[in-house]
């Protein structure tokens, strides 16, 4: 799983190729249709992806990156478990990454804001346990505790 996702995090929005720059790099809201636009790209990544042999492990996180927990998100309105694990653990990466870097449009949220962004959308946009295994990394990271510690604290 985990070169299915170092492959899938990197090729998850190559989809937007298919989606005008001008809606890409619009700094404000979007109107309906280009929101419709946006939300193909996952469908698109997909074909592209599928057409190269070796990448078949990665269609259905690229597929799925932009479910949510609890069915609200796109393109198929998965929701739970039904969202392949894979795209469940890149939603919280992406979303995480989205929210601290910076943007053309926006300074990147500290780290701490971002981690409690997710935490609050625990449920509902993203899976539980996506969240707290992130949560635990930040952890050890941070020193707070160890591997092993965390590691318990899964089982």
């Amino acid at each position: 799983m985990q070169r299915t996702l170092q492959v899938a995090i990197l090729l998850h929005d190559v989809g937007k190729i298919g989606v005008p720059d001008c809606i890409l790099r619009k700094p404000g809201p979007l109107t309906t249709e280009e929101m419709e636009a946006i939300r193909q790209h996952p469908m698109m990544g997909a074909v592209i992806v599928g057409a190269v042999p070796g990448f078949e492990e990665t269609l259905e996180a690229i597929r799925h990156h932009h479910e949510q927990w609890d069915g609200g998100g796109y393109p198929f309105g998965l929701a739970g478990c039904e969202v392949p694990l894979t795209a469940r653990i890149m939603a919280v990466a992406d979303a995480y990454s989205a929210m601290a870097m910076d943007r053309p449009y926006r300074q990147g949220k500290q780290p701490e804001d971002a981690l409690a962004i997710l935490l609050h959308g625990i449920g509902s946009q993203w899976d539980p346990e996506c969240v707290a295994a992130l949560q635990r990394a930040f952890a050890i990271l941070a020193g707070e505790t160890n591997r092993d510690e965390a590691a318990h604290a899964v089982n």
